[in-house]
């Protein structure tokens, strides 16, 4: 006898089914409210940091970051050679963002909108002073950046802009320096490293800082809020010295991955 409710075109779940139980918690970030220190790391403390260079086959260079609630895999094309363009001297850096549709607590549409856009413009600026572009005439190279969890856009910036920068070394292509990038945030008069996308909401407002600590070399800044000129270089360098301390860890995880 056929069961009733059974479709043989498709894959059939079982009979029966639980849901599944979710403990509210267990995340100590939920516990934060404003006007509290900071749970679980110091204001200069930054979430760990996991980089994995090399991780598409098929594209000339990878890397995939993780840090936190935040992990975005990043796949570099090129150089080659730019089609129905008329000639120039410097090759051309792309850079796409694209989030995945359950990449936010709200599922988004898979189609490109402003916060996409917004996003390649901050990683494109932070990482363009480092490529040597003059080296690859009429040539193009194509950044794709896919958020597969977003944990505030300050920190997609930050983690976009260090991932973007380890895929292109990865692929072999001539920088002046590795490109590392620090958030930070206003959190009453405390200045909050790689802040989560709850302080950033509640704070007065975030930045984020881009430079080649190599070359002592600022390549980006990118401002959010009402800060003052005085916090402002507080917030710089307390990112640069974080950044220093990124980098050995990155070049190191460069040279690992060669070896």
């Amino acid at each position: 006898m056929a069961q009733s409710g059974f479709d043989r075109r498709r894959i059939n779940g079982p009979e029966e089914s639980f849901s599944p139980t979710y403990d509210d918690g267990g995340d100590i970030q939920d516990q934060w409210k404003v006007g509290r220190p900071r749970v679980g790391r110091n204001p200069t403390n930054i979430r760990p940091i996991f980089l994995q260079p090399g991780l598409i086959d098929q594209a000339n260079g990878s890397a995939y970051i993780e840090t936190g609630n935040t992990k975005i895999a990043c796949a570099i094309y090129g150089p080659r050679q730019s089609k129905n363009v008329a000639f120039h001297d410097k090759g051309r850096l792309n850079i796409e963002v694209k989030f995945t549709p359950f990449s936010c607590p709200r599922r988004r549409a898979p189609i490109r909108d402003a916060e996409d856009r917004s996003i390649a413009m901050a990683i494109h600026q932070a990482i363009l002073p480092s490529v040597r572009l003059e080296t690859l005439p009429k040539s193009t190279i194509d950044i794709f950046i896919t958020i597969i969890e977003a944990d505030g856009i300050e920190g997609c910036i930050a983690s976009g802009s260090v991932a973007a920068s380890a895929a292109l070394a990865d692929a072999g292509i001539e920088v002046f320096g590795l490109v590392i990038s620090t958030s930070a945030a206003i959190v009453g008069d405390d200045v909050w490293l790689d802040p989560t996308h709850q302080e950033a909401s509640n704070s007065k407002g975030t930045f984020v800082l881009s430079c080649m600590p190599a070359l002592g070399t600022v390549t980006s800044i990118w401002q959010n809020g009402s800060i003052s000129p005085s916090k402002v270089v507080t917030c710089m360098d307390t990112c640069e010295k974080q950044c220093a301390d990124m980098h050995a860890v990155v070049a190191q995880t460069l040279r690992e991955s060669t070896s």
